[in-house]
């Protein structure tokens, strides 16, 4: 029997008993259904993930902060209340310290960082604490000063990022504060000039109008919700204003500072460069870092899930073996009549193996094409409603490679189910087998 001829033979077969088919095709149905699901919810969050990486900053930067010589100590820890340090600055919400105090960084540290192998360039980070944003003398709000690194970048509904090159003050405008700052809508504050009140060390409060360039969409990585973006024109003003009232030796203190590396560096070599910050005093924290934490339970999340559709398959796998088994009990004379013609006993094995994996392939396709088509309107609808705030976010997404792997793993399943009715019919003597009533 050629190849062509066994595999239309096993086909054929298949159908001779469909109500035991359709039971069997259920059961591996649930398994490809739901392992199909959870591969892409784990594909569209961890695509979304990357997709706004750029909201968190550059895939080549390090935020780094200074070690402090007490870093166990802390307010509640088990070294008791960690004592007083001048030199301390608060964390504000940055790296592991967020809340806390950070050992501050000065001039000098920073040029410590830039003499360090493998750092191309280093910017610090001004904290910048302003009072309130006002818009035409009407109502004030309270607001935050976000800033963006090179490689990060913002969702705009409306405008352009704040222009660094030029001496005007430009600004990108949460779209949270768009309706009560009085307009109409985002593009209606392109244009308009806000007033940002922020007061100095010796409690004095100053007024900085700036232009809204640009308005920026609520995102998962972005400090978008309540922080504004100034151009580096305005950051300065803003920073030096502040800044008034400050002895000299003490204005040049930062939280935390940025440094570029190449960005081909690998893994090993970025590992290097955090060992020779340690060893210098300081502690660095990449993007990937900042995000793995998500991935990582996200990704435990979508194991477990597989682990129950795996478990699923499994059960399958038990229909598969019981359906060939009977189809080779019912087919007894048939082998030994197939065997007394000259097929051998490798064929019959091959047989009875394809219609194992033929079965295994039509619950996969039918299971993966439903939970395609679930997967999407699910994802649709949520986003228009309890996703609606995450612009960009499919839910669950669907990559061609992990849909073809699924069916493969299905059909690899469906084979080894059937490899022991297969090497039973295999087995049979063709003599006995003719006899069999």
């Amino acid at each position: 029997m050629k190849t062509t001829d066994l595999v239309g033979s096993a086909i054929s077969n298949t159908f001779r008993s469909k109500t035991r088919m359709l039971l069997t095709i259920l059961a591996i149905f649930v398994g490809a259904f739901t392992l199909t699901l959870t591969s892409g919810l784990g594909t569209g969050i961890n695509a979304y993930i990357d997709d706004t990486v750029s909201g968190i900053g550059a895939s080549n930067a390090m935020t780094v902060t200074k070690t402090s010589g007490d870093a166990d100590a802390g307010f509640g820890g088990d070294s008791g209340p960690a004592e007083y340090d001048p030199d301390a600055v608060s964390a504000g919400g940055f790296g592991p310290n967020g809340g806390g105090t950070v050992t501050a960084m000065t001039p000098d540290d920073l040029d410590e960082l830039a003499s360090i192998e493998g750092v191309t360039d280093v910017h610090a980070t001004k904290s910048i604490s302003p009072d309130f944003i006002q818009h035409d003398g009407g109502t004030r709000f309270v607001v935050s000063v976000g800033s963006l690194v090179p490689g990060q970048t913002t969702q705009l509904s409306a405008g352009v990022d704040p222009d660094d090159t030029t001496d005007a003050y430009e600004l990108v405008l949460p779209t949270s504060y768009v309706d009560p700052l009085g307009f109409a809508g985002a593009d209606d504050a392109l244009g308009a000039t806000v007033s940002i009140a922020i007061t100095d060390a010796n409690r004095e409060q100053h007024v900085i109008e700036a232009t809204v360039v640009g308005v920026a969409e609520e995102a998962l990585a972005s400090p978008n919700g309540t922080s504004i973006i100034p151009n580096d024109a305005l950051t300065d003003a803003l920073f030096e204003t502040q800044n008034i009232g400050v002895p000299a030796d003490q204005v040049d203190r930062y939280a935390q500072a940025t440094v570029w590396f190449d960005e081909n560096a690998s893994d090993d070599d970025i590992a290097a460069l955090k060992d020779r910050l340690a060893d210098a005093g300081f502690t660095g924290t990449t993007v990937a870092d900042q995000i793995g934490a998500f991935t990582t339970v996200i990704d435990g999340i979508v194991l477990v899930l597989n682990a129950f559709a795996i478990i699923a398959l499994l059960a399958a796998s038990f229909g598969i073996v019981n359906t060939l088994f009977m189809s080779v009990q019912e087919r007894t004379r048939e082998i030994g009549l197939m065997k007394a013609m000259g097929m051998g006993s490798g064929r019959v094995f091959s047989l009875f193996s394809l219609e194992a994996t033929f079965l295994g392939f039509l619950g996969s396709a039918v299971g993966v094409v439903i939970a395609m088509l679930v997967g999407t309107g699910v994802s649709a609808a949520l986003a228009d409603s309890l996703l609606a705030d995450l612009p960009g976010l499919t839910l669950i997404a669907f990559d061609p490679v992990s849909i073809a792997t699924i069916i493969l793993v299905v059909m690899v399943i469906a084979f080894l189910a059937g490899t022991l009715p297969a090497a039973r019919a295999a087995k049979a003597d063709p003599v006995e087998s003719l006899r069999y009533e």
